[in-house]
């Protein structure tokens, strides 16, 4: 294997990152490959303890460490038992928790429904959302997913498999700009939405 085609890979590599083109991850693995400053090692050594270390919830899907399994936002008992707010990913739960606005439990889909990326109702995390529902008594459901037609349809979708359960099921009152998602909302936006959340369906 030759120099360009180890570039190549480290640019295939970036570039399934989100919001990573073609040419900003050739133009990083460029950087990487000339290399001064020891930012390749320092990389190698961040990924590396992230790999130790870093984990999803058994829970809410959010982002913890092996020691603390369930994470934080889980099993501390500050937090609000009665009702779970269902975002996209785990990088939204960061957006919500910097607004101070929310004080419940999370669920991370990972992923929301898109037919044209082949991502179904089995490539989400519903069914341990419904099973949560069951075991831990929620009394109400926030949908906090984006404002585009598939986050819309998820959480329509999510509403209806819902509506066997003695839960109320609300999303994000407007604000959010139409078409995006809540990691790309401000917190002083996040805020207001998530005060003022009105019922789905």
């Amino acid at each position: 294997m030759n120099g360009l085609e180890y570039l190549d890979r480290i640019a295939v590599a970036l570039g399934k990152l989100p919001g990573i083109g073609r040419r900003s991850a050739e133009r990083m693995a460029y950087r990487l490959a000339s290399d001064t400053d020891g930012v390749m090692r320092e990389l190698e050594q961040a990924l590396r303890e992230a790999q130790e270390s870093i984990r999803l919830c058994s829970l809410c899907g959010g982002i913890t460490t092996v020691a603390e399994m369930p994470c934080r936002l889980c099993s501390h008992s500050s937090r609000d038992a009665s009702m779970v707010c269902v975002v996209q990913d785990p990088s939204d739960i960061v957006a919500i928790e910097r607004t101070g606005a929310y004080k419940g439990r999370y669920h991370a889909l990972m992923g929301i429904l898109s037919p044209m990326h082949g991502e179904g109702p089995g490539d989400l995390r519903l069914q341990a959302l419904l099973k949560r529902v069951e075991t831990e008594g929620f009394s109400e459901v926030i949908m906090a997913l984006g404002t585009d037609v598939e986050s819309e349809a998820t959480g329509n979708y999510i509403a209806e498999l819902l509506k066997k359960y003695p839960v109320r099921v609300t999303r994000l009152a407007s604000g959010i700009p139409v078409g995006s998602g809540v990691m790309y909302s401000d917190s002083v936006t996040l805020s207001r939405a998530m005060k003022g959340r009105q019922t789905l369906g």
